[in-house]
């Protein structure tokens, strides 16, 4: 049986969540029933989760595991009663923090994701902007202003890592779709010639790339193993030909893809 897991936080839950997933895949042979409660802000909601810990707990005849990262005291105060786990980021790393600088934190919640500087807010906006612009080859305009260019076939992850480096780290990035076409020539296209030092590739493994597109378009040439295994060929020998970087994306989550990008060329994030 499955055991329950609680992400929960006084807004969205992305930190906590993404801290205890990166602890849950530590342990692979075990099976995780995963919940998300955001914006618990109030003693009524705790109160309901409460009852859901305990209705999980009776259920499983095991402790659910609760990650939290609330700030709120009442709020915590009420969730720390319950039959589960506890693991509170804030309250296992703040205290040690406020020790070590002789001062108190803010315990105001939601700075994390706060708007605490429009210009550096706009900027991340304007680079979400640029990237939908620049999708999968349909403008080519203003590449000289793109901190990068992710080449690949299609399918190969190019459009949410150009979205995730937009959103996350405040980069703008294009990207272009390298068509069977382009593989014919077995040259880069001519509109990317001038901006060779920003392109960054993207590999995926055949058998990935042949079962993505047959959800795409069933039964169809593009979805077909052999296009697929002659598309990733070529496209490697392009990027070993061009000299270009480029790195396997089939088992890389986006967020590993879009970090290994940014640590392989250099590129730095934006402050938010």
């Amino acid at each position: 049986m499955a055991r329950t897991v609680f992400f929960i936080s006084d807004r969205t839950g992305i930190t906590s969540e993404t801290l205890g997933h990166s602890l849950l895949t530590q342990f692979e042979n075990i099976e995780f029933n995963l919940v998300r409660l955001p914006y618990l802000d109030t003693a009524e909601k705790a109160r309901k989760l409460v009852r859901l810990i305990e209705d999980a707990h009776a259920h499983e005849g095991q402790r659910p595991i609760v990650f939290s990262t609330l700030l709120d005291d009442e709020i915590r105060d009420i969730v720390s009663r319950s039959q589960a786990l506890m693991l509170d980021f804030f309250d296992t790393f703040i205290g040690p923090l406020e020790q070590e600088l002789g001062v108190e934190s803010t315990h105001k919640v939601g700075r994390s994701h706060g708007v605490g500087d429009f210009a550096i807010y706009n900027a991340r906006i304007e680079a979400v902007n640029y990237a939908l612009a620049h999708d999968d080859g349909v403008s080519t305009q203003h590449y000289n202003a793109a901190d990068i260019i992710l080449l690949g076939v299609s399918r190969s992850g190019k459009t949410p890592t150009c979205l995730y480096l937009a959103l996350q780290f405040g980069v703008r990035a294009a990207n272009y779709p390298l068509t069977e076409e382009d593989l014919d020539r077995d040259a880069l296209p001519s509109v990317l010639i001038p901006y060779k030092k920003k392109l960054f590739g993207l590999l995926i493994d055949a058998r990935r790339l042949q079962q993505i597109r047959e959800q795409r378009r069933p039964n169809s040439r593009y979805a077909s193993p052999q296009q697929c295994r002659d598309e990733v060929r070529r496209i490697q020998q392009m990027f070993r030909s061009e000299r270009m970087p480029f790195i396997d994306t089939t088992n890389r989550s986006i967020e590993e893809i879009a970090t290994t990008v940014m640590a392989e060329t250099g590129i730095q994030r934006q402050h938010f």
